[in-house]
């Protein structure tokens, strides 16, 4: 295995998740007063018209529709793009769709079953930045003003008095569920219907691995865009948790290594990139990540695929925490979430099909070999370089209210799973 090194980060938190028993909301904070508008006319219209659950699919259609044609036509609202907005107004009239959670065993913390909305089932640790180009407008409300200093303005920890509660993601149930014939699943929240999806799922991705090739020919690269998302130790629970960390025994670069061992002992070379892109400063994260992936492809074409290795944040509007969490073989294990992108025709993505390919594989395989390890795959209008490889996604390993004890094993069971559909659907002939 070959390892790879540089600088490092510790950003703040960027979303904010609103989730109603009957309507879920995902609201993303924004000072623009037309933002703050469009926001507010969304819910109110769900309301005025009390609108049954089999109709809120229709209307999300036409609104998404509407946007994309709005943002357009007006260069003024607010810089964002018609795929974020896209996104926007996608999330802000869910299809109610609903998932069963499970309670899990998690110590010292209190745990609620119930039944999801899923909303939560969207990544809102993906920052939902479809493009590193807009990244300074989605986040500028979250950050320090010019002349603070970076080095010393993001906050590690959040408070001792939010709840964390462990869930359990099941299967969803809906028409923007889509079932992988091996086990698991897509979220489709595309404009692509379900039978386009099925459709191109049921063929394999365009790349062949080889299976114990020379030191010098890796062929996965696994590396972080936000290298400075980390988890709650052991001694963490019920405490007071640290949400970013620059000390890579406790960050992403651990979940990395854990998932770098497993390939390698699966006679799979891969390139472990430990460079720290969030850190001294958050803007600018996938451009300074698209500079080093592009640097290592060009010293290694033998690389297929890039997996950009992150962790999630999930929280409830109180402020209270989720930590998505399985039990598997008896241990506790947080869930994995692929994120894989879909081009709007604005993001300069025409291969993403490839892509969407490579997740659905690595997905049934993950859910086949440990049952519950997985969340759907979210299928979106995102990029995050996934322009680069056929094979580039990202993960999602828990999220800031599992311990680091759990990801590091789901970064194992994940690489255990997407190492058998390497060696059984996608290993080049000798």
């Amino acid at each position: 295995m070959i390892k790879m090194s540089e600088n490092e980060k510790t950003p703040a938190e960027m979303r904010i998740l609103t989730a109603e028993p009957e309507q879920a909301r995902y609201i993303r904070k924004k000072s623009s007063a037309k933002s703050a508008f469009i926001s507010i006319a969304a819910l109110a219209v769900a309301a005025a018209y009390q609108l049954p659950p089999e109709k809120l699919k229709t209307v999300t259609d036409t609104l998404q529709c509407s946007v994309s044609a709005v943002s357009m036509m007006s260069a003024k609202l607010d810089t964002l793009s018609g795929s974020e907005l896209t996104a926007f107004f996608g999330r802000a009239f869910p299809v109610r769709n609903t998932n069963e959670s499970s309670e899990t065993a998690y110590t010292n913390i209190d745990l609620v079953k119930m039944r999801e909305n899923d909303i939560l089932m969207l990544s809102e640790g993906s920052r939902r930045m479809p493009s590193s180009a807009n990244e300074e407008a989605f986040s500028a409300d979250f950050l320090p003003p010019p002349e603070a200093d970076d080095s010393t303005s993001y906050p590690e920890s959040f408070s001792t008095d939010r709840k964390v509660t462990a869930i359990c993601y099941e299967s969803g149930q809906g028409e923007n569920y889509i079932d992988l014939t091996k086990g698991g699943q897509i979220r489709n929240v595309t404009l692509l219907t379900s039978e386009e999806i099925r459709s191109e799922v049921s063929e394999l991705p365009d790349f062949r691995i080889k299976l114990n090739a020379p030191e010098n020919e890796p062929q996965i690269l696994i590396m972080h865009t936000h290298t400075t998302e980390s988890y709650q130790s052991a001694a963490d629970v019920g405490a007071d948790p640290v949400c970013r960390t620059t000390d890579s025994k406790k960050n992403m670069t651990a979940v990395g290594n854990a998932m770098a061992d497993v390939f390698e002992k699966e006679g799979i070379r891969v390139i472990h990139d430990t460079t720290v892109h969030d850190h001294p400063s958050y803007n600018g994260s996938y451009d300074r990540s698209r500079e080093t992936v592009s640097a290592i492809l060009e010293k290694y074409p033998s690389i297929k695929i890039v997996l950009d290795v992150h962790r999630d944040a999930i929280e409830r509007e109180s402020g209270d925490i989720i930590a998505p969490t399985a039990v598997i073989n008896g241990k506790s294990c947080a869930q994995v979430m692929i994120i894989s992108g879909c081009d709007d025709g604005t993001m300069d993505m025409p291969d993403f099909r490839q892509n969407l390919r490579t997740a659905a594989l690595f997905q049934q395989y993950m859910e086949m070999s440990f049952k519950g390890l997985t969340r759907p795959v979210l299928f979106d209008y995102r990029s995050y370089n996934q322009d680069m490889t056929h094979g580039s996604l990202l993960i999602e390993v828990g999220g800031h209210g599992n311990t680091l004890d759990e990801a590091v094993y789901a970064g194992e069971l994940a690489a255990k799973g997407i190492s058998e559909a390497i060696k059984s659907e996608l290993s080049a002939e000798e």
